[in-house]
């Protein structure tokens, strides 16, 4: 990959789907095709690029609001499929996933870095409940990556990358109390709450504030739950976590909650932290 700015955009985040992408204003990835290929191209139309300039998926787990797509980008488009083994055996259980994954499929062991065009791809496990679930680092002109979408809760692996990354994706899910308080029934509030379900606004700030670093640039909150969360809420609850370690919006750090259903702006990557899009 030509040696350009880093750029980020996330085309969809939520239980209704997730797509995000990684690269340059040139070439790069998806990590996750939980939406229509047709709304992908649309969005990468948007940036002046097509399915041609995509080098590869990154999938992080085997739940169809991440992997919708994979068959048609993989047997249709011909990109290349990129997980662990355990969750392709997953992928082809899973009866979302319409078109089954056979020449496309890449095969990765997790833990191990890998090259894809001038990135440096490393994983880690996630607790969730799937058949496995990755946690992405990504390193390009050194600068660190990090997603880690549907956290059940934090572990060692996720907090050692967090002291290294610049750009962080984490899961904010939900407002404990609106959950609680919510129309979901007991049985879907005990699995999000617990270990291998979904991370709160209050454990995502709670991480990113025992984590933080000088070098930590820019911060993506994920996954926002439609029913049990709100943009301003998870946003309000993790800045006072950091601002309770002297880390402050807009002068040490951005923070940006990104929507469900809709793409968000295109955001360059650099050593400083974004203070305009």
């Amino acid at each position: 990959m030509e040696q350009e700015s880093l750029i980020f955009r996330c085309f969809a985040s939520g239980s209704s789907g997730n797509c995000y992408y990684l690269g340059t204003a040139h070439q790069g990835i998806l990590i996750d095709a939980g939406i229509s290929a047709r709304t992908i191209q649309k969005n990468l139309r948007e940036m002046g690029l097509d399915f041609s300039n995509i080098m590869g998926v990154l999938v992080t787990h085997d739940h169809a609001d991440h992997i919708r797509a994979v068959g048609t980008l993989g047997e249709r488009i011909h990109l290349p499929i990129y997980t662990t083994r355990e969750i392709h055996e997953g992928i082809d259980h899973n009866y979302g996933v319409q078109e089954k994954l056979r020449t496309s499929r890449r095969y990765f062991e997790k833990g191990r870095e890998w090259n894809l065009f001038g990135m440096q791809v490393n994983t880690f496990g996630i607790s969730h409940d799937s058949t496995d679930c990755l946690g992405y680092v990504i390193d390009y002109l050194d600068q660190r990556f990090l997603i880690a979408t549907d956290c059940g809760e934090p572990n060692e692996q996720l907090e050692y990358y967090l002291r290294t990354a610049n750009h962080i994706v984490i899961e904010a899910n939900h407002d404990e109390q609106m959950l609680l308080n919510g129309p979901y029934p007991t049985y879907l509030k005990e699995r999000i709450l617990s270990s291998r379900g979904h991370q709160s606004n209050h454990t995502c700030g709670e991480v990113l504030a025992r984590n933080y670093h000088s070098g930590m640039r820019n911060i993506f909150l994920c996954h926002l739950s439609k029913e049990n969360n709100d943009p301003q809420v998870a946003l309000g609850t993790v800045t006072s976590y950091l601002e309770d370690k002297h880390v402050y919006l807009g002068q040490d750090i951005f923070i940006k909650a990104l929507e469900r259903l809709e793409p968000s702006p295109i955001f360059t990557l650099e050593y400083d932290f974004i203070t305009e899009y």
